[in-house]
């Protein structure tokens, strides 16, 4: 853990500085030789090279401007590093030959009450190019493309959420080596996965205060941004989620990943997030031999998953050999790490890690601790009754609510028309929804948001996928499933940690539940605005929206 400078590490960064010495005295000894755990090296550039950064280049005028990202991106990427940090980063980089990622650690991110999540840019470089001065000039580009992510919309409109300016954030840079093993062009971890100590989504036995883990093959974005993981309550390691049918589970579970490409150099775009990451299919991995301790295989002759790749079929990302054979303690870290996380934070929390694991045995594995921050959980006692839910001035219900709390003065519903809606255009919704939101927050009207499948998926196919800046004035979301859009929202994704942070009250309504949505008391309402796939209504008397966190009922009451 090292670092050039002498502003400040960031939030990020003195998180993990906080938590080096705790894990590596308390935890590791523990678990070693079966897991190895530790903070992946990692070098930070502090805050003052970004102010000078930013002083030297006159970038102000163009950062606080309304000018568009790759605008932005590419003014960034035209200016100069500071000339007393080059020296720095190329004894860096002559030193180190693993892939790494270049993540933000800013001023504001992973504080207490409005912890950021994903509002900034991480870029993976491969770092193998033969010269020294290729190596060079791809981090000199990663850390500028971090920089100018703190002026792109999304940070923008996030910030109005916030209590802050954009002029108050300063970033600093994490430069860290990538958690993973190289199979052929392909790097990646075996393992990524976010924990998060409260549950919002229990099922069966599980409770909200004993946690929920998300897990994945390859590299995080699986999880964090595309929201697609295995789920399940740390203290019920062998109950699955609760999948419909195996038809379902096979339907909603993961079939590809993400890897660093150290292969053949991709097209030069320095300002892309993803230029050097590549989309793998589960084919790839089974080549790679990396299936082995994660995945089980479904016989469809016989209608069921065995734990496992000793079969032919269909490989199932359930990682059973470890949570059910339990082949690494991997479960018994997770509760300790979350305890001693949760002692040091003094609040619930999540936590970010990858892992590998040794391809004969399973173990000794190593796990990287990538990052924790705090979560948002509150505590007003709210009730919602059955009766409630079935009142007369009800417009929607639901006992699948994240959030707790009553509201009790919006008038602005936002709603993707039914009769329009159609995966192919969700792109075009979520730039439709864009506009509407703008105005609105410039109004200060908080509003009821409601659309089809989910919020903030990067899968067009899976639901609208905004980014959270874009819909950040609604204080309600609701999600209403399809029977082709049956997707549950993942708790580990960024999106969703932006949702509880900043106590968004998201409903979720199942088109098989008894509950509905009054579609033809919305439709009657006086329209403020309509766009081809949106509608903008304003009712005549406040909503009631009161949601029962304990249980996770909530409801939406009209006059």
């Amino acid at each position: 853990f090292t670092y050039i400078g002498h502003g400040s590490l960031g939030g990020k960064a003195q998180g993990l500085a906080y938590m080096k010495d705790v894990i590596e005295s308390n935890l590791r000894p523990r678990f070693i030789p079966d897991i190895d755990i530790s903070i992946p090296t990692l070098t930070v550039i502090t805050t003052n090279y970004f102010d000078i950064f930013m002083r030297h280049n006159d970038l102000y005028e163009i950062a606080y401007s309304d000018a568009r990202d790759d605008i932005i991106a590419h003014a960034f990427q035209r200016a100069d590093l500071p000339v007393e940090l080059l020296g720095d980063l190329w004894a860096l980089i002559n030193q180190v030959h693993t892939p790494l990622a270049i993540r933000s650690s800013s001023m504001l991110e992973d504080a207490m009450f409005e912890p950021f999540a994903s509002v900034y840019t991480t870029k993976m470089i491969p770092n193998n190019q033969a010269s020294v001065e290729t190596r060079f000039k791809k981090l000199v580009e990663a850390i500028k493309f971090v920089y100018a992510s703190a002026f792109f919309k999304d940070a923008k409109n996030y910030m109005k959420m916030t209590k802050y300016e954009t002029e108050d954030e300063k970033m600093a840079v994490i430069i860290q080596e990538v958690v993973g093993k190289r199979y052929g062009d392909r790097f990646y971890p075996h393992i990524s996965g976010v924990i998060r100590s409260y549950n919002f989504y229990p099922t069966g036995n599980a409770k909200p205060e004993e946690g929920v883990v998300d897990l994945a093959l390859g590299l995080g974005k699986t999880v964090v941004d595309e929201g697609i993981a295995w789920s399940y309550s740390p203290a019920h390691p062998k109950s699955d989620p609760p999948y419909n049918s195996i038809q379902d589970l096979l339907k909603q579970t993961q079939t590809e990943f993400w890897a660093v490409n150290m292969g053949e150099p991709p097209a030069y775009d320095p300002i892309k997030e993803t230029e050097y990451m590549m989309k793998c299919n589960l084919k790839e991995a089974e080549y790679d031999n990396t299936l082995r301790f994660i995945a089980s295989t479904y016989l469809p002759q016989e209608e069921k998953i065995v734990i496992g790749v000793g079969e032919k079929g269909p490989r199932v990302i359930n990682f059973a050999p470890i949570l059910k054979v339990k082949q690494l303690p991997l479960n018994d870290l997770i509760i300790d790490l979350v305890d001693i996380c949760e002692d040091v934070l003094g609040t619930r929390v999540e936590i970010e890690f990858a892992m590998t694991l040794d391809k004969q045995r399973c173990k000794p594995a190593y796990f990287g601790f990538l990052q924790v921050r705090p979560m948002v959980v509150s505590h007003e006692e709210v009730e919602v009754t059955p009766d409630d839910m079935k009142s007369e001035k009800v417009l929607l219900a639901s006992d699948t609510v994240v959030g707790n709390g009553i509201i009790d003065h919006i008038t602005d519903i936002v709603y993707v028309k039914p009769e329009s809606f159609d995966t192919r255009y969700t792109m075009k919704m979520a730039e439709e929804l864009e506009k509407i939101n703008h105005k609105l927050v410039a109004e200060d009207r908080p509003y009821i948001l409601i659309g089809f499948g989910r919020w903030g998926t990067s899968d067009p196919q899976a639901g609208i996928p905004v980014k959270f800046g874009q819909v950040s004035g609604a204080r309600v979301m609701v999600e209403a499933t399809l029977p082709e859009l049956n997707y549950t929202l993942s708790q580990g994704s960024h999106f969703f940690h932006n949702v509880t942070s900043f106590k968004i009250l998201y409903f979720s309504v199942y088109h098989y539940s008894e509950y509905r949505i009054k579609w033809e008391w919305l439709n009657s309402q006086r329209v403020v605005e309509e766009t081809e796939f949106i509608r903008h209504i304003e009712t005549e008397a406040p909503l009631t929206i009161k949601v029962d966190g304990r249980y996770g009922r909530g409801v939406i009451l009209h006059e």
